[in-house]
């Protein structure tokens, strides 16, 4: 059995953040009902970086594992009372919708919780609940921007660089994750279900804590330098360095021994502490010149066992056969029915009782709909005619 084997999960979220924290739920064992409608989430279908399933697309067949899927039409009265029937034996509601929109739906915090005050109501937002920025899209690549995490690196001549993936929406999930086992564990010790409210700004402005707080308390400026550092409160050399053959990062080495290692000798004698700072764009120019003297696997095999903080630069196909994530085993292979062999990042946390386990790949439209709405008490008739109607999907 899983951790949160027993409990049930009613997602009501879309695109990546809330489905990203509704399967990491899964993953730990709770029955995850997505509740999509009867065309189905949009994401399905959409394409992720050009690359299109089968029946499934990438982005949804990696972020809805360990899920079944409920295909029902909430704008149709009765397709309504299906889920507000669900909701009083579930223990966490999670939407994503704009703000606002759970409330004209019928499915907000205070009418679902009226339902089942068990419940744990986790609504996740762009930019929360209320205030001046609450009309806006709460997109990715918009809340790295006003987080001011595009700031922290790069050359201050170059534009601001976004990261290459989905950190927002990732963090978010995370956050919203984090959330709800709280919540489930303040109700195990009191029964009271309870609103968790999570938004991107306020999860992207949290994560970065040490480098916001070295401003808000050490007054110090969030200032890029003329050479691309790749964190603006870091001391050189510290960064992506071009080798012989590829790049190569080097991070907090000492500067004496560093310059012996790499045959630069205005090193010599320089202060950690002080010089890196005062000389830190003319350290980053004199590293990058010294490294491109040798490849990657040359500098390695010198800096490592010296003690530099060095490593070399991965793409996804060395990333997927690193020989530490081969033993980690931190992808998971297993058949779909329509995608056939799946790989895919597996579960980052590992429990030694009760660990996690893949009980089925991402669902089509609607799959469980017959075996959900039985498991709630329709009849089978009932369920027959729900489905006629077009009132509920399986596909």
């Amino acid at each position: 059995m899983g951790i949160l084997s027993g409990y049930r999960v009613l997602d009501c979220s879309i695109a990546m953040a809330g489905p990203f924290a509704a399967q990491r739920l899964g993953d730990l064992g709770a029955d995850v009902v997505k509740v999509e409608p009867v065309t189905g989430e949009w994401q399905r279908y959409a394409s992720a970086g050009g690359a299109r399933g089968n029946r499934i697309n990438v982005s949804f067949l990696s972020l809805n594992r360990n899920k079944r899927s409920l295909a029902v039409d909430l704008k149709a009265p009765e397709g309504k009372a299906i889920l507000l029937d669900l909701v009083k034996s579930a223990d966490v509601f999670i939407q994503n919708y704009r703000p606002g929109v759970a409330k004209r739906l019928g499915v907000d915090y205070e009418t679902l919780s009226a339902i089942n005050p068990r419940l744990i109501y986790v609504s996740m937002s762009g930019y929360g609940e209320s205030g001046p920025y609450v009309d806006r899209p709460g997109q990715d690549l918009l809340l790295q921007a006003l987080s001011g995490a595009m700031l922290s690196a790069g050359r201050e001549s170059d534009p601001p660089q976004p990261a290459g993936q989905f950190l927002a929406d990732a963090i978010t999930a995370y956050t919203a994750f984090e959330g709800a086992l709280a919540a489930l564990l303040h109700r195990e010790r009191t029964g009271e279900g309870q609103l968790v409210e999570v938004n991107m700004l306020d999860a992207m402005t949290a994560v970065q804590m040490q480098e916001i707080s070295v401003h808000t308390v050490g007054g110090k400026a969030q200032t890029r330098s003329a050479e691309p550092h790749a964190h603006s409160y870091i001391r050189a050399p510290y960064g992506v360095f071009e080798t012989a053959d590829h790049y190569i990062v080097v991070a907090f080495a000492s500067l004496d021994a560093f310059g012996r290692l790499i045959g630069e000798p205005s090193f010599a004698g320089m202060d950690d502490e002080t010089d890196s700072w005062a000389h830190r764009d003319e350290i980053f120019a004199r590293t990058r010149e010294r490294l491109k003297a040798k490849t990657t696997a040359e500098w390695l095999d010198i800096l490592l066992p010296a003690g530099v903080w060095a490593g070399p630069v991965h793409g996804y196909a060395e990333l997927v056969d690193d020989p530490q994530v081969r033993h980690n085993g931190s992808f998971i292979e297993y058949d779909h029915p329509s995608e056939g062999r799946v790989k895919t990042p597996g579960f980052p946390i590992r429990f030694s009782k009760s660990p996690s386990t893949l009980d089925r790949g991402a669902p089509q439209v609607g799959e469980h709909s017959r075996e959900i709405l039985a498991e709630a008490g329709v009849a089978a008739g009932e369920i027959d005619r729900l489905l006629a109607g077009g009132v509920v999907k399986q596909d």
